[in-house]
């Protein structure tokens, strides 16, 4: 994009040419301006939806250390202390004595088999992970897209803002030009009173286009994580863009995050009836425990007990419930089996929308651009015919709102013909910061997921906390 911009004293101003969309914000001293690909950058680092999903997959993770702990022994230690006070009389002897029974003792349990559910519950939580990375990405494909439109509307928005400004400035003169010739009779009242009309509509517009960019702004903010200061123009990700919509399609099909998070709890959900089968088995678990006591019957005596048990257990019957778990978790696999195809279905009219749209922003482009060029032939010779009283002044005002009406349409569609290349790449499953190589560390959820799967103790997360 071809941008020109002109130093303001004390506010923003941008102007357009070509098919150019730029801004430069409360840029009272020369800064590196923003591009597109750093304000992405900031985003995936600092985006607070983004950084919740991590947070939240970080805590997914968690799920396979709690479900391996089935694997483990489970280890107690016990200890008691206390006082016993007897009086009385035994074989004709009064008996009086005070004891302080204690005992001290550890248990270790392990479960040998319970009829899978461990192993199980493992493959349940890792497809539960899975599942979650994959909307994490999800996530991400959302934040950077966001994040690009956000860009891209500040860019209109100023650039719409200083072409309404103009306009003012030119509607100002040609005010200026319609009381001079009607004050020497070439013009009746009418021909002013247009004009006054005109200008104050072109300033009503003005304020309106501001509030329209302090909005934007406020989007900018949220998103991106800071004020935009000045703004390099964006650019298409066309080179990201497949070359067909039938390979778009593919590609979508193939790579989505939502139809391979969808997939990864259908396998979760196969797991977790295979999780209640396991009810119905035997289970095996065997207990072995050491303990010492003092006191316990005589004075000064004490003693070890150590134990080792094995415990099998057989269920029979508990009312029914493990049988209905079981059906209801079945009907719920039938269910994610079916979203799967739902998301399918979305996902490929997703990307035939936003291949739609990208076409045509394309097609817009060029033919805002022949409508601009046609306007300022058409509001030049308006003007010569008007000089030698062949055009009156409402011909000239209502050139004038049809080149700047071209205008605001040329710079809706340079923003669309970018925010839709993104949506392309988003619609497919690639507008991530790994794929398109955003200048920014790569946030990689398999790091934490090794950190923790197989902890056996701590209390403390891998940031210290």
């Amino acid at each position: 994009m071809d941008v020109s911009r002109r130093k303001p004293a004390t506010r923003p101003a941008l102007r357009l040419t070509g098919i150019a969309a730029a801004a430069s914000i409360a840029a009272a001293s020369p800064v590196r301006a923003e591009t597109l690909e750093s304000a992405l950058a900031r985003a995936y680092a600092g985006n607070p939806q983004l950084n919740a999903g991590r947070a939240g997959v970080r805590a997914t993770d968690e799920n396979v250390a709690i479900a391996q702990s089935g694997y483990r022994p489970t280890v107690g230690v016990q200890a008691s202390i206390g006082t016993t006070y007897t009086e009385g009389n035994l074989s004709g002897a009064n008996l009086r004595q005070t004891l302080i029974p204690g005992q001290a003792g550890i248990t270790v349990t392990q479960n040998l088999f319970n009829g899978f559910q461990t192993d199980n519950s493992t493959r349940r939580a890792e497809s539960t992970v899975y599942s979650q990375r994959e909307s994490l990405r999800f996530t991400e494909l959302s934040t950077l897209f966001n994040a690009a439109q956000a860009y891209m509307d500040v860019l209109r928005d100023t650039a719409n803002l200083e072409l309404n400004r103009n306009n003012v400035e030119v509607l100002e003169e040609q005010l200026r030009q319609t009381r001079d010739r009607f004050n020497v009779g070439e013009v009746t009242r009418t021909d002013v009173a247009q004009a006054e009309a005109r200008l104050a509509g072109a300033r009503s517009q003005v304020s309106a286009s501001e509030s329209q960019l302090r909005s934007s702004i406020g989007i900018y903010r949220q998103v991106i994580g800071v004020e935009p200061r000045q703004l390099a123009p964006g650019r298409p990700l066309d080179r990201y863009v497949p070359a067909s919509l039938n390979a778009a399609v593919d590609i979508g099909l193939k790579e989505h995050p939502s139809i391979l998070s969808q997939m990864h709890a259908v396998d979760a959900a196969e797991a977790q009836v295979k999780v209640l089968e396991g009810a119905l088995y035997p289970s095996v678990s065997l207990q072995g425990s050491v303990a010492q006591s003092y006191d316990q019957q005589i004075r000064n005596s004490n003693g070890v007990a150590a134990s080792i048990l094995g415990r099998l257990t057989i269920p029979i019957y508990q009312g029914g419930q493990e049988y209905a778990q079981i059906r209801q978790a079945k009907e719920q696999v039938g269910q994610a089996r079916i979203q799967v195809e739902q998301v399918r279905d979305q996902i490929r009219a997703a990307v035939v929308s936003a291949w739609g749209q990208l076409e045509a922003a394309k097609a817009q482009v060029i033919a805002s651009q022949a409508q601009v060029q046609a306007n300022e032939v058409a509001l030049n010779g308006v003007r010569e015919e008007a000089r030698v009283g062949q055009r009156t002044t409402l011909d000239v005002l209502n050139a004038q709102q049809e080149l700047l009406n071209a205008r605001v349409n040329l710079i809706v569609a340079q923003r669309n013909r970018v925010v839709f290349s993104y949506g392309v790449v988003q619609a497919i499953g690639r507008l991530t910061a790994r794929f398109t190589a955003l200048p920014v560390a790569a946030y990689s959820a398999k790091t934490h997921y090794d950190q923790v799967k197989d902890l056996w103790y701590g209390v403390r997360t891998t940031d210290g906390r």
